[in-house]
């Protein structure tokens, strides 16, 4: 056992620091005040948990100045300066889920950190959508998290088995659990899932019951709750900002605010694990750069009129694929101007060090 790990105490523990995270660390003396996990960030401040007390901190200029990603998110383990009031250092991470921001802006928005599970929560009514489902997949994958799908409100329709059933089709061998987040029986299934280490994101559009189920999880109120509207089924914001909380039976969970906007981008490769189905049958194609369109031989187009696959499902792989090629794009063209932008920077700064060298002659 190291030295660091003989350091780590009870609290750090709990928090989720395993050796992954605590391997990093060259000066051992950060372990006992210095050392914490972010727990909420809200605007230019960040709530940290360290082993005496939580606290919240600024940000180093450098933090401050860097790209979002590289910034502090929720779940992240951080080093913080000597005076305890800045967050100096954020440590590699095991996971990230992330997404584009809402709006127009092209730059991607940090949601949790070192992650291990995500529970994709939606509800059984008019709420539930496979295509969101597939969005929320396709990032959990390309986050290197476990993805788990929870219905909830069970008890308020008499064909769950059907919703269960659309769930797991939206992805090969994807965990369904059906919940009652008022009833702790129908629970079990749900908490086999959580580890005593384990980190688990919680996300899902609003009014779903993501606050209803961490409360229920915990067996306290830690969060508020509120409910779909009636008139056209979409939820109330609850949950204001991303937290995380530690159960009490061991485990942690981020709650997330509910996303309307769910933009991806440079997920081709995970839409591959969540559209299985198709891209098994893309090696029989007539032509090796078949896109599944109107192609002759296409043998997904084949499956599709032999009843094999769902053409929702085609639809839905066209049209992610097309909004992550886009995305990657405009993400790649501003890189190459940021990367422009700052090249000129530099050459103006030194243009002025020789000028001003040159009238000091």
């Amino acid at each position: 056992m190291t030295q660091v790990e003989n350091s780590m105490n009870e609290v750090l523990i709990k928090l989720g620091l395993v050796p992954f995270f605590s391997q990093q660390l060259t000066d051992f003396s950060v372990v006992e005040k210095r050392l914490g996990r972010v727990v909420s960030v809200q605007r230019s401040v960040v709530s940290v948990a360290c082993t005496d007390q939580k606290r919240n901190v600024g940000l180093t200029v450098n933090l401050q100045q860097a790209d979002a990603l590289q910034r502090p998110t929720v779940g992240d383990w951080v080093i913080l300066d000597e005076t305890g009031s800045r967050v100096e250092q954020v440590l590699a991470r095991k996971s990230l889920f992330k997404r584009i921001g809402s709006g127009s802006t092209t730059q991607f928005q940090p949601v949790a950190a070192n992650i291990d599970l995500v529970f994709i929560v939606t509800s059984c009514n008019d709420e539930f959508n496979a295509s969101r489902l597939e969005r929320y997949l396709a990032l959990c994958s390309e986050a290197g998290a476990v993805p788990v799908i929870v219905l909830t409100k069970i008890d308020l329709t008499d064909d769950a088995g059907s919703y269960i059933a659309q769930a797991r089709s939206v992805q090969s061998g994807v965990a369904v659990e059906g919940v009652n987040a008022f009833d702790q029986s129908t629970l079990d299934g749900l908490k086999g899932w959580i580890e005593a280490n384990a980190t688990i994101a919680l996300v899902g559009s609003s009014g779903v019951g993501k606050s209803t189920l961490l409360n229920a999880l915990a067996e306290e109120a830690l969060a508020a709750t509120g409910a779909i509207r009636e008139d056209d089924k979409k939820g109330r914001h609850t949950t204001t900002h991303r937290e995380l909380y530690s159960l009490p039976s061991g485990g942690l969970i981020i709650d997330v605010p509910g996303m309307r906007e769910l933009r991806i981008a440079d997920v081709d490769e995970a839409l591959g694990h969540v559209f299985g189905d198709i891209e098994q049958y893309a090696p029989e194609c007539q032509f090796s750069d078949c896109r599944h369109m109107k192609e002759p031989g296409c043998a997904v187009l084949a499956a599709i009129e032999d009843g094999q696959l769902d053409r929702r499902r085609l639809d839905s792989y066209h049209k992610l694929m097309r909004e992550s090629v886009l995305a990657t794009s405009s993400l790649a063209e501003k890189r190459a101007k940021d990367r422009d932008f700052g090249k000129m920077v530099k050459g103006a700064k030194r243009f002025k060090e020789q000028a001003g060298r040159s009238d000091d002659v």
